[in-house]
């Protein structure tokens, strides 16, 4: 289990997922509503990381652009 700091941009042009600064940056389409941007933000992590979407959970930042996740790999 590691635990990761992520910060998302939602409503961005494109789906994208990097590192700049030892900071995991994800850039989602979907809106920060109803927890759309959270769902892209496992899904797009799932992909990067090769994993199922079930190891992926966010701790902390829910309703924040910078988030804890937490990998179970």
């Amino acid at each position: 289990m590691r635990k990761i700091t992520v910060k998302v941009y939602p409503n961005s042009k494109r789906d994208e997922v990097y590192v700049e600064n030892d900071i995991l940056i994800v850039r989602t389409t979907k809106q920060a509503k109803e927890g759309k941007a959270n769902d892209a933000v496992v899904k797009l992590l799932s992909k990067y990381f090769k994993i199922p979407i079930s190891c992926i959970s966010i701790k902390t930042g829910r309703s924040s652009k910078n988030k804890i996740v937490e990998i179970n790999d």
